[in-house]
């Protein structure tokens, strides 16, 4: 067992993100879907890289922002995630480092350089994503610390690293560590189209190793194979322990097991980057849970500290967010 003991350990892709301002006009102009996350091979990174406008490096990736996030509330957060021993790969470990995580991945030697993310935020704030994965897809059953996660009340995975065949095999290796130490687990499904490409696998993983589920309404949508929001959480309810599916300006909704928790959004002033909003709801919740809070007090919590993350640029908070929870919530 590990020395240190952890409320939640993620396990997710290390990313470094490349923000940048761009119009409708070049979503449009770049074939590119708003809103979503897509895959892209080198070149395409290299030559959207090139057309973007000029953007900011900050380290990224899904479950990497949810352990930042909740240790800017106090809580014990570990990372798992791969990156290569390269520029990009230093700045990710110094900064979730920096953030009170800790990350002992080693990084890798030879083969792909570190993920990075290129993420256009329209005026209103709505992110694309575009996704070179890189280093990520080595990450493997060979990378999951069972010490980790064995001292980790939750162990949270990342719907986003699901697309490498070995990752799939390190979620069931991890989910299978973590509740032989009887420890929770926890998934985000990360994106609607992510899902549709791996329906079936993630249904299995859910139905057979998952305790927390975290959705937003497409992805919950896209899970059940519904055509509307209320027929997915008709689907869902009662299937785990917790289901937790995110609204954007319309709150969340907490389904457990006999009963249904709505949560309101906090009010912001202005919407300026939606790019992790979910991650940072997560965090927020995780941080309530892993303290025994009721869990419609850990979505406030969560909704609180999304709210923070969509006042500025960058999916790393910037205000002291355990401030911000001591004034806003009782």
């Amino acid at each position: 067992m590990s020395a240190k003991s952890y409320d939640v350990c993620g396990i997710g892709d290390a990313i470094v993100d490349v923000l940048a301002q761009a119009k409708e006009t070049f979503l449009a102009e770049q074939n590119l879907a708003k809103g979503t996350m897509s895959l892209i091979d080198g070149h395409r990174a290299e030559e959207l890289y090139r057309l973007m406008e000029p953007g900011r490096e900050v380290s990224g990736g899904s479950a990497a922002n949810s352990m930042a996030g909740l240790a800017a509330l106090e809580g014990r957060a570990a990372f798992i995630g791969k990156v290569r021993n390269d520029r990009l790969g230093g700045i990710f470990a110094h900064d979730i480092r920096a953030a009170g995580v800790d990350f002992t991945t080693p990084p890798a030697e030879s083969g792909p350089p570190t993920a990075r993310c290129l993420i256009l935020v329209t005026p209103d704030g709505e992110r694309t994503m575009n996704t070179f994965l890189g280093a990520c897809t080595g990450l493997g059953p060979e990378d999951v610390d069972g010490e980790t996660l064995q001292a980790s009340k939750v162990t949270y995975l990342e719907g986003y690293l699901f697309d490498p065949p070995a990752a799939k095999e390190a979620f069931h290796k991890a989910a299978e560590l973590a509740h032989a130490a009887g420890r929770k687990v926890a998934l985000t499904l990360s994106d609607p189209f992510c899902v549709e490409r791996h329906r079936a696998d993630f249904r299995s993983l859910i139905e057979g190793h998952i305790d927390l589920l975290f959705a937003n309404e497409a992805e919950a949508i896209a899970l059940t194979g519904t055509g509307d929001l209320a027929s997915a959480l008709a689907t869902l309810e009662g299937k785990l322990d917790i289901t937790v599916v995110t609204r954007s300006a319309e709150g969340a909704v907490i389904l457990v097991r006999g009963a249904r928790h709505e949560v309101a959004a906090f009010p912001v002033p202005r919407v300026v980057d939606t790019t992790g909003a979910g991650d940072l709801f997560a965090a927020g919740f995780l941080a309530g849970y892993t303290r025994g809070k009721p869990l419609p007090d850990c979505g406030r919590l969560g909704a609180l500290a999304a709210s923070e993350i969509i006042s500025h640029f960058g999916a790393r908070p910037e205000a002291d967010l355990t401030a911000l929870a001591r004034r806003a919530l009782p």
